[in-house]
C-alpha cells in the first residue's frame, strides 16, 4: 500500500516561504551570500534534514527493537553540490555513538540505511558513503 506524504510552501516575502507539513511550519529561504534573508535552511540543506531524520528515525527504530544497549547517537551529513546545472553529485553520513559492541553498531547503521525511503531515493540520484566513527560501513546492497 502507498504512502502519501503532502507538504504547502506559501511564499511570505522576499525569498521567504512558509512550509507547512501535518500541523508544524518552517521557513525556508535563501542564505545572505545568494540575495535571501536567511531567515531558515534553503530547500538543499532541507533535503540534507530529511535524509538525515529518515536515517536517524530508522537507526534509533533498530536500537530500541534490538534493546541495545547504544546512547549518544549523532548523525552528521554533508551534501556536495556540483555540475551545470547545479545538483548534489554526492553524500556523506557519519554516525556517532556509545556502543562497546562496534560490530552491533555497525549492523544498525547497516539496518537503518538499507530501511530509510530517503536514502533509498538518494542512492538512485547520487553516491552516499556511510560511516561509523569514521570508518565506512559495508554496503547496504551487500549485507544479508
Amino acid at each position: 500500500m502507498s504512502t502519501v506524504f503532502n507538504v504547502t510552501i506559501q511564499h511570505v516575502n522576499h525569498t521567504t516561504s512558509r512550509a507547512t507539513v501535518r500541523t508544524h511550519t518552517m521557513l525556508v529561504d535563501r542564505g545572505l551570500a545568494k540575495g535571501g534573508h536567511d531567515l531558515g535552511p534553503a530547500g538543499g540543506e532541507y533535503q540534507l534534514v530529511a535524509l538525515g531524520g529518515c536515517f536517524t528515525s530508522h537507526l534509533l527504530a533498530a536500537i530500541r527493537a534490538r534493546e541495545a544497549a547504544v546512547s549518544n547517537v549523532k548523525v552528521a551529513l554533508t551534501g556536495t553540490l556540483d555540475g551545470s546545472p547545479e545538483r548534489f553529485v554526492s553524500f556523506t553520513v557519519d554516525v556517532t555513538a556509545d556502543c562497546a559492541d562496534g560490530a552491533l553498531a555497525r549492523k544498525l547503521v547497516t539496518i537503518a540505511e538499507r530501511s530509510c525511503q530517503v536514502m533509498n531515493t538518494i542512492k538512485l540520484a547520487a553516491p552516499v558513503v556511510v560511516t561509523y566513527q569514521g570508518a565506512p560501513i559495508e554496503s547496504a546492497e551487500a549485507v544479508v
